[in-house]
């Protein structure tokens, strides 16, 4: 398969926070690092997303959303 997303991390599925729509998704890229991903509910369940999985997680400049821990 061919991405052209050039941001590509990969890790491990540390918690998955299901919503009534959508669900957050919290992937463990190491060194204590962790990035989030919200996914329709449809789609985790088709993708079969389950805690300890490995997952990449593909990143486009136009769809990141910074915030500061206070």
């Amino acid at each position: 398969m061919k991405i052209s997303a050039k941001n590509q991390l990969e890790g491990l599925i540390q918690e998955i926070k299901l919503g009534e729509v959508n669900c957050e998704v919290v992937i463990s890229i190491g060194a204590d690092q962790v990035i989030s991903s919200i996914v329709t509910l449809a789609a985790a369940k088709e993708l079969q997303l389950e805690v300890g999985q490995k997952v990449t997680a593909l990143i486009k400049a136009n769809d990141v959303l910074l915030g500061l821990k206070r």
